[in-house]
């Protein structure tokens, strides 16, 4: 498949010009023009650059690209080996952030929904990233936590009583701990995110909404992995995830 064909399909699939974002989304660096080999991943650290060189891989797909706004645009330092290595190789990078999030089938959201078998009843927060749900039947939060570990492989943080239980989820995948007011405001006994601040465990503590920290990397690893499943079926083109672990 043409690099241009494949750019084009996956900015139209995941609605991308539709986002306000913290980067850009789509093709970030432009490799060789044909793509029969994609490596997969949660972020485009040098770990997942230097296995798709290993692997032979035409193209990068990820969550977390590069060029975020905010950040020192010069590039020097571990911006130059990154971006040297890609070209080197004659590597794309397709980075698609909060698109990813959001897509109701593909996203992380929805993936992590379908693996834990909760039911998608609507959405929420700033551009409907987040999501709410209901569990299989009602749950308690000790419990739901233990479901969520045995899925990710990763022990979260619960703040709230285990006992307390839950009929009504909001979560949003990554660093989501900025939308605890708008998970509260759907009357949901849980907000499930990857990442927790200081000041939300105090938030959790006085409003009675329990809390689950469950890992960024861990609930974002779904998206990605779908998208790649979907364009090795859709386009023809191979398609492989790989995991650079990351406790955070």
């Amino acid at each position: 498949m043409q690099r241009e064909e494949l750019r084009s399909y996956l900015d139209v699939l995941l609605d991308a010009a539709r986002f306000r974002d913290y980067c850009p989304n789509g093709l970030q660096v432009e490799g060789r023009a044909e793509i029969r080999r994609v490596v997969c991943g949660v972020t485009a650290s040098q770990a997942l650059v230097d296995a798709a060189i290993e692997r032979q891989a035409d193209a990068l797909l990820v969550h977390h690209g590069w060029f975020w706004k905010g950040e020192d645009g010069r590039v020097s330092g571990y911006r130059k080996q990154r971006l040297a290595s890609l070209l080197a190789h004659d590597i794309s990078l397709f980075a698609y952030h909060l698109p990813l999030d959001a897509h109701p089938t593909l996203g992380n959201n929805a993936q992590l929904a379908l693996r834990l078998g909760w039911q998608i009843t609507g959405r929420f927060a700033e551009q409907e990233i987040g999501f709410v749900g209901v569990p299989p039947a009602p749950t308690f939060a000790g419990e739901l936590a233990l479901q969520v570990e045995m899925q990710l492989g990763r022990k979260p943080l619960l703040v709230g009583a285990p006992a307390r239980e839950v009929k009504r989820i909001a979560w949003c995948s990554g660093g989501a701990q900025s939308y605890f007011e708008d998970a509260l405001a759907t009357g949901a006994d849980i907000f499930v995110s990857g990442e927790i601040s200081e000041q939300t465990v105090h938030l959790a503590r006085e409003t009675g909404m329990a809390y689950l920290a469950a890992g960024h990397h861990a609930t974002e690893r779904y998206g990605v992995m779908a998208l790649g499943a979907h364009v090795q079926q859709t386009c023809g083109i191979e398609c492989m995830f790989v995991d650079i672990d990351n406790p955070v």
